[in-house]
């Protein structure tokens, strides 16, 4: 056990984490040189082409070391801060982390956040100071900021470049000398904890497992501490790039586990696996529960696709276990699921995966915050969804989730970033500069105005430099209203929204042109509203497609044209009332886009 070292890569968003780690399994000799390629950990098709890392990636490496062999468990991380959970799994199953920081752009925004998670669970850090080749590099400053978030010795950065290799001898050499090996007792009762799953076609579902105290061997019994479920361990084994079967795995191990279940729920992530025989009778600590920030609603596009949709959505949660989802119905779209996501993008990579691994088509509705309303008989209610708030006659008032967010940026931006958090409601709180040229800005403002776009207007008004984070710190009492859109005055649920009453004037317009531009011309008038309760606060008009039946009409009394209008007009009225408006996709997304 004491040749064992559990670590993780934690990093800001492009800072070279998995290019560091594709050179780490190239010098251990991990992986041969032809199955080697850029981001070998990163198996998904979505992850290749975006660049960015979406679940975490464990592997097994062997290294040799002053003539003793060592065994090196990784796990590479994501960098957006929407998968900020797979990094705190992958934080609790280590005991240490390399913190990279790119050498052009210093220090940003989850660099700190991440280094907080790890510095909760008082992980052993290793500085890398990474791109150390890039002609933009600034080494020496950047090294001062190092210096001044840890606290560490200079000396103690290790200067390296993941691209040409240079640097990473010292880092597999720092890994060995300062994380700490794993502790625990190889002959107490089996603890392990999982912290990653997946499925198979083939196998069922495939666990995989940290152990921190006792043995694991092929064909016990074991039990799953939280569900309380028993199986076989038909297979364990340890992971290199292809799974390895064992006939055991020891205490400090990461291994995986097959043992042929077949349904999502008996799988919890954060469970304990322990022996039947011989079990332990203390759960292992240290996994939050996901809080999702942003929901939204996802509908198969028919109807009766509902029940696959349910199978793909419990397949996939196995894989990313932040995904959180209740099944709703919507006057408009049929049956579906209320989802949970934790930000803008993962939501977007939830579609895309549904689409492309499970070849779902799938509706999504705009998306929006939990609140909660209190009544004038003073009930207290969760409304995850604006169509699930009650009168406004029997309202008390209405509470929405505040963040703390975090904002670090080049000096020369500050100006038109405070304009925009200013136009989102926020309020600044501090200003610090980092540096003679880096400024971190914190201001507090509400959850659901950074949902949407603000993002996007961030990095967009800061040319990419501007780095975000945000957390909770609570819910405060703010002036919201339920703003329905109507469609030949019925309301269409799925557009509904809960905004603050001094935009909701603006945002009716403007959704209402938006929609006269989306919408398909009908053979009868629609008529498109925004409406408050009762109140109706915008209106656009679509006018009917008209054939023109006075044509056959030339000369004689004008009596015989109204004749042949009046008849039009009385068609079209009945086609009205059966008629029905079909709001395409892309109507939905439009929503979103309105700036």
């Amino acid at each position: 056990m004491k040749n064992i070292r559990n670590f993780c890569i934690i990093a800001h968003i492009d800072h070279g984490k998995s290019t560091l780690a594709d050179r780490l399994l190239q010098i251990t000799n991990t992986v041969d040189a032809r199955d080697l390629q850029a981001q070998t950990l990163d198996d998904m098709d979505l992850e290749r082409e975006r660049g960015i890392t979406i679940k975490s990636h464990a592997i097994q490496m062997d290294y040799q070391y002053q003539g003793e062999k060592y065994t090196l468990n990784l796990i590479d991380t994501p960098g957006h801060v929407d998968f900020s959970y797979e990094v705190s799994r992958a934080i609790a199953s280590c005991e240490g982390a390399l913190l990279i920081v790119d050498a052009s752009q210093g220090i940003e925004a989850q660099t700190i956040s991440n280094l907080y998670l790890a510095l909760e669970h008082n992980l052993e850090i290793i500085p890398v100071l990474n791109k150390i080749d890039l002609p933009g590099a600034n080494p020496e400053e950047v090294k001062d900021q190092i210096v001044d978030l840890l606290g560490c010795d200079i000396d103690s950065i290790i200067p390296a470049s993941g691209k040409t290799g240079v640097g990473v001898d010292k880092i597999l050499e720092a890994i060995v000398e300062r994380i700490p090996a794993p502790v625990g007792d190889p002959n107490a009762p089996l603890q392990a904890l999982i912290f990653d799953s997946v499925y198979n076609n083939y196998r069922g579902i495939i666990a995989y497992f940290r152990i921190f105290n006792g043995t694991i061997k092929s064909g016990e019994k074991v039990k799953f501490f939280n569900t309380g479920k028993e199986y076989f361990a038909d297979e364990i084994g340890i992971l290199k790039l292809k799974q390895q079967p064992r006939d055991q795995v020891h205490t400090g191990d990461v291994g995986y586990i097959i043992s042929g279940i077949k349904f999502a729920k008996e799988v919890q992530v954060g469970d304990t696996i322990t022996s039947f025989e011989n079990p332990t009778h203390q759960a292992i600590q240290g996994f939050e529960e996901v809080k999702p920030m942003v929901f939204a609603g996802i509908y198969p596009v028919d109807t009766e696709d509902y029940e696959e949709l349910r199978d793909s959505m419990d397949k996939l949660q196995l894989n990313d276990a932040s995904l959180v989802f209740e099944p709703e119905s919507s006057a408009a779209l049929g049956f579906g699921f209320r989802c949970g996501f934790l930000g803008m993008l993962h939501m977007e990579i939830i579609q895309e995966r549904l689409e492309r691994e499970f070849d779902m088509t799938v509706i999504t509705t705009v998306p929006n915050v939990s609140y909660f309303c209190t009544t004038t008989k003073g009930v207290k209610l969760t409304v995850n969804n604006p169509s699930d708030l009650p009168d406004p006659s029997t309202i008390d008032f209405i509470e929405e989730p505040y963040i703390n967010a975090q904002v670090i940026t080049k000096a020369e931006y500050i100006g038109p970033i405070i304009e925009l958090c200013m136009s989102k409601r926020g309020i600044i709180k501090n200003q610090v500069y980092l540096t003679t040229n880096r400024v971190e800005i914190t201001f507090e403002m509400p959850l659901g105005e950074i949902v949407f776009d603000f993002y996007d207007k961030l990095k967009t008004i800061s040319r990419g430099y501007a780095s975000f984070d945000y957390h909770m710190i609570g819910y405060r009492q703010s002036k919201l209203v339920r703003m329905d859109i109507r469609l030949n005055s019925d309301p269409v649920d799925a557009l509904s929204s809960l905004i603050h009453q001094d935009k909701a004037y603006e945002l009716g317009k403007k959704m209402c042109e938006k929609l006269r531009e989306l919408l398909p011309r009908q053979q009868f008038e629609i008529a498109i509203q925004a409406s408050i309760g009762a109140k109706i606060i915008a209106r656009e008009t679509i006018k009917a497609l008209r054939k023109d039946v006075t044509a056959k009409c030339y000369g004689g009394d004008i009596s015989r044209k109204r004749k042949l209008l009046e008849k039009q007009k009385k068609g079209k009225k009945r086609m009205r009332q059966v008629g029905n408006v079909e709001i395409p996709q892309n109507a939905f997304l439009a929503v979103l886009k309105l700036d």
